[in-house]
């Protein structure tokens, strides 16, 4: 009798507690628990790959960026990361917005043309009058300009320091210029530090169905119209580049019957039969070279076909813009 009083607390015990769970009940609760655990790695994975492809597609973001954090080791990457200038938050269309939002730095910007595309980098030159959105600049020979078709409609080169070089990029170019008017000034040095300028009053480009076909205005300036093929009647009619379609080695839209104008001077530009002015050619150092073709970076209504110059950049703003101070153009 008493063996079995002392057996009955701990059989009421037993009764009170919760039953013993299944093999199939725990399987399903940590089956639950791998499932949370998953959609929050799943969750990081998607997280990671925005910042990624924002990174790769943008290309903007310092190193030391503040909104993204990154154990990369950047020096196994061609990318050149440039510092961010401002917040992330894009309303600028250009550098002349940049400017009349009050940023008078010269500097690396985020501006978005068009809000239906992605936003983009670009060097906005706060001097001569600012606003001046650079969309090309040689200063160094550090970048090879001898690209394919993709890689011009994309853009390339450095976008970090002052003077890097590179090619904004046909498509950046076009949303700049679609359904607004524009004026381009053209900054040329040599290398005894002379400088010259072409301005053109109107500027446009059509799209990549229409091959980026080039369109200028009236010129002003300096350094002659070498766009328009110069003062020579019959250098216009074989050298203007009104109305010429972009070209690259492997996309020949050039006039010369009898080669590529592109593969000839180891660049994408506009050619015609093939220039009297080119931007994008060979780097040579020291001003007068010689070779098979003139295909030096050139403007020949200033230095001639066999002087390639030692700076020059390509910048656009609103010719409505109302410009504050004054600059050299070249170098700050």
């Amino acid at each position: 009798m008493m063996s079995i009083l002392y057996l009955l607390p701990v059989l009421l015990h037993h009764g009170l507690s919760a039953p013993r769970l299944t093999d199939k009940e725990i399987c399903i609760l940590d089956n639950g628990k791998l499932h949370y655990k998953i959609t929050v790695l799943q969750d990081r994975l998607r997280l990671g790959d925005l910042l990624l492809q924002d990174l790769i597609n943008n290309n903007y973001h310092s190193v030391k960026s503040n909104v993204f954090k990154s154990n990369i080791d950047r020096r196994k990457t061609d990318i050149q990361v440039p510092p961010t200038s401002g917040n992330l938050i894009v309303h600028d269309e250009d550098c002349s917005s940049v400017f009349e939002r009050g940023k008078r730095e010269s500097g690396y910007y985020r501006i978005q043309p068009t809000p239906g595309n992605e936003p983009f980098l670009v060097y906005c030159d706060m001097t001569d009058g600012g606003g001046w959105t650079v969309i090309q600049r040689r200063s160094n020979g550090r970048v090879n300009f001898n690209k394919k078709w993709d890689d011009y409609k994309q853009g390339f080169g450095f976008f970090k320091g002052k003077n890097d070089e590179y090619w904004l990029g046909n498509n950046h170019i076009y949303s700049l210029l679609d359904k607004r008017e524009m004026s381009l000034q053209i900054d040329l040095m040599d290398w005894k530090g002379n400088k010259r300028n072409a301005i053109y009053e109107e500027f446009r480009t059509g799209n990549e169905q229409d091959n980026y076909k080039l369109w200028v205005g009236y010129y002003s300036g300096t350094a002659g119209d070498g766009l328009s093929g110069g003062s020579n009647f019959e250098n216009q009619w074989s050298a203007s580049l009104k109305g010429m379609p972009f070209s690259t080695s492997d996309k020949d839209n050039d006039r010369f019957i009898h080669g590529n104008c592109a593969q000839e001077n180891k660049c994408g530009w506009w050619f015609n039969r093939c220039h009297i002015a080119n931007l994008n050619g060979v780097y040579y150092k020291n001003g007068n070279y010689t070779g098979e073709y003139d295909n030096g970076i050139v403007w020949s209504t200033w230095r001639g076909l066999w002087y390639s110059l030692k700076h020059v950049s390509m910048k656009i703003r609103r010719p409505t813009f109302l410009d504050v101070g004054s600059g050299t153009g070249i170098n700050g």
